[in-house]
């Protein structure tokens, strides 16, 4: 799948709304990931605390590891050209050394979206989620690579 120019626009226009929250943005997804989605607790061993809901949103290595997926996102949006090439070392790292199930990408994928639809309100438009998908399955395409 490609992402057509318009579509491209619309992924910058949401991240454009959403500049400035990014860190808070990763954070809210990837706690949501892991509270609502208890089995993917399993990948982060290391983080220390993760038994409930308070622990996870007072966890600063989720809270940092959120801006990190988030930064891995923003140059997926400053580069769409070439996502499948920038994710090959992340695709890499997850299918082969962390073991992640690959269907934990779409799950996150949706975690953010709702972040995003919820931060930005009215501005997350119909037209808007539709591109942000889009653009979310070519990311999740890309990680998706090594596991084939």
């Amino acid at each position: 799948m490609s992402l057509s120019d318009k579509d491209k626009q619309h992924v910058q226009s949401i991240w454009s709304k959403a500049s400035g929250r990014l860190e808070d943005i990763g954070n809210e997804a990837l706690s949501r990931l892991l509270i609502v989605y208890p089995w993917t607790q399993r990948y982060f061993g290391a983080f220390g605390n993760l038994t409930n809901a308070a622990a996870i949103l007072g966890n600063a290595k989720v809270a940092h590891h959120g801006k990190v997926v988030l930064g891995a996102l923003d140059k997926a949006v400053q580069d769409p050209e070439h996502i499948t090439a920038n994710y090959a070392s992340l695709s890499e790292l997850h299918s082969t050394k962390l073991h992640v199930d690959p269907d934990n990408f779409r799950v996150l994928g949706d975690c953010i979206t709702i972040v995003l639809a919820a931060q930005l309100g009215t501005g997350f438009t119909v037209e808007l989620n539709a591109a942000f998908q889009k653009f979310l399955d070519v990311v999740i395409a890309a990680l998706r690579k090594q596991y084939h």
